[in-house]
Formats: C-alpha cells, structure tokens, sequence
C-alpha cells in the first residue's frame, strides 16, 4: 500500500495541474504499468486519504472521475521570476546556475517545465568562476546561527590578473553578522579581530573559509545593520546630505529606482522636475550623475555642487591620480 500510495503522489504532482487531469483508468494504467494490480474503489480511498493527510489533490466529477495536483509551493510566474534570476546571477555559476534551474523546475508539472524552459534565455552576463562561494555562504549563515567566528584567507588580482592572496596569506578572523547581496555580489559583514571594527569582505573572494570555536563578539550597542549597509553599499563612505537635483521629466523612473518611491519631489517647470533625495556624498554618487550627460544637476548644497563640478572638470580634463607620486 505504501508503494501504491507514492506511485500515485508521485504520478500526480509531476504529471497533472488544472488543464491536464488524468481519469481514474489512467492512473489505474499507470499503476499496472508499474506492477500494482488494484481497482477503482481502492483508488478512491487511496485519494480520499491523500486529501485527509493535507495533499490538494482536485477531483473532477464526471464519469469517469479526473485528479489533479491543486495548489503548489510556486505558481508558474513565480518560478519564471526565481529561475531567471538565478540565471541571470552574476555570483553563481554557469553550472550551479543550470542545477538550480532544474532542480526548481522539478517545482512544476511536466507541462509547465516544458514551457518555462521554452521562456528561460540565456544572457551574455559575466558569470562568477567561483564553485565553492555558495558554500561558503552556507558556512557563514552556520557561523550567525551558532555566533561563531570565522577565519578564512582573502584574495585580490594582479595586474596579470593572477589571484593572489591578501598579505601574503595572511588569515583574518571575523565574527559575522550579516550576509548582503547588492550590485549582483554577495557581502559578508561582521567585526574583524584585526581591523578591530566592523569589516565588509566580498564572499567570492573569500577562500579557505573555516568556523572556528571560538565565539563571535557582539555586535556594537550603536551598530546598525541598516545605516552601515546604506553607507558602505554606496561603495564609499561620505557625509549624508540632503540635496537637489534638477531633472529631465522622463527621468522619474531612475531617480525612483535610485532612491525609492518615497523620495521627496516637486514639478520644476514643464519638462523638469526637483528631487530632494538623502545621499552620500561620494564617488559613487557623482558616477550615477555623470551618467545622465547633464540631464540631471545637482543644484545644492553649494558645497557638493561645487565638488561635482571640479570632478567633472578633471574628467574633461583628463586629470588621473599619478599612482607613481607618493
């Protein structure tokens, strides 16, 4: 009974949704098929008992009677949303990207993988190289559950492009206390024992990464995990300010984009509009405005205009950093 009862399951939920039920003979046939002789009255109370344990098996009266898998974990468009974006991921790889891939379409019917595999198209988006960066997510989430710190090695590029480890090999210790995805990569957060403060390492270039017994220290009473991801995920740190910018009207949507719905904003004229957001004033701020040629200026503070002006200069200019000059 136990056989007949996964067979059935089974044969269902891969094989049936709303516009493809299977009649009661047919998954009699199935079960034939499969060495298990039995009749339509067992059946019913094999489905009636399947119901009763918290399966949503449909029955569709009609003569004969049809099944079918109800309600799933994920409806179609949302396993669309979860395996384009895995993907599209920049951090997992090619190969871990098509084994999660297949292993969510399992999620659906046989019918609906046929079409979420026909809708799945690939990009040209550079791909991480790194096999091992999930599992040293997984590690790090292990360390927050059980507050454990971690050692690992952190490596950088050479000009040859070589990995090359970070001072000489140097092991850093670090209690971790959050794990962010932003801009595509994975960031781990948490206090370095040599740095004596709280540090953010990029996870794909983290290797050799162990949970050590020794335990993690607390977060700073004045830490938050919040502030400390705006400032440092604007990739520089700079004073917070509050600033206008003048705006080109078709460009509601990148500024909603960049600094959310709730950004203050008035009409300025008939094709232009003010927006008041709250910024850090930092190269990563300025990059965002140059990428709009001039179609969005910040107008104050005066302080913060004046310095996007004078990289703006430099960059006409032509004016580079002498790396050579120290």
């Amino acid at each position: 009974m136990k056989r007949r009862l996964l067979l059935v399951q089974k044969l269902l939920y891969e094989n049936t949704d709303e516009q493809h039920p299977l009649t009661t003979f047919e998954i009699l046939d199935y079960l034939e098929s499969q060495g298990i002789v039995t009749n339509r009255k067992t059946l019913k109370g094999d489905l009636d008992l399947m119901v009763d344990c918290g399966m949503d098996i449909i029955t569709v009266q009609s003569k004969p009677n049809r099944y079918y898998w109800g309600a799933r974990t994920f409806e179609k468009a949302e396993l669309k949303l979860l395996v384009d974006a895995v993907s599209s991921s920049r951090f997992i790889t090619q190969k871990k990207s098509r084994d999660i891939s297949k292993k969510l379409l399992k999620l659906a019917s046989v019918h609906d993988r046929d079409d979420l595999k026909r809708n799945i198209y690939a990009t040209n988006r550079i791909k991480s190289r790194n096999e091992s960066l999930l599992y040293t997510v997984d590690a790090v989430n292990k360390a927050i559950t059980s507050k454990r710190k971690v050692s690992f090695q952190y490596y950088d590029y050479t000009p040859e492009k070589k990995k090359i480890l970070r001072n000489g090999g140097e092991i850093y210790i670090l209690s971790p206390y959050a794990l962010f995805w932003n801009d595509d990569f994975y960031y781990v957060v948490g206090y370095s024992d040599k740095h004596d403060n709280v540090s953010t390492f990029r996870a794909d270039r983290i290797c050799h990464l162990e949970i050590v017994e020794e335990k993690a220290v607390k977060k700073p009473k004045d830490f938050s995990l919040d502030r400390y991801s705006r400032q440092i995920f604007e990739m520089y740190d700079g004073d917070t300010v509050r600033v206008k910018l003048e705006c080109r009207k078709e460009l509601m949507k990148y500024v909603i984009d960049r600094f959310d719905e709730s950004v203050e904003t008035e009409v300025a004229t008939e094709n232009t509009f003010y927006a008041y957001p709250e910024v850090a004033l930092s190269p990563n701020f300025y990059s965002w405005l140059f990428k709009f040629a001039g179609e969005i200026r910040l107008l104050a503070p005066e302080g913060a205009r004046n310095e996007y002006i004078a990289k703006a200069k430099a960059i006409l200019e032509d004016r580079f950093y002498d790396y050579n000059e120290k």
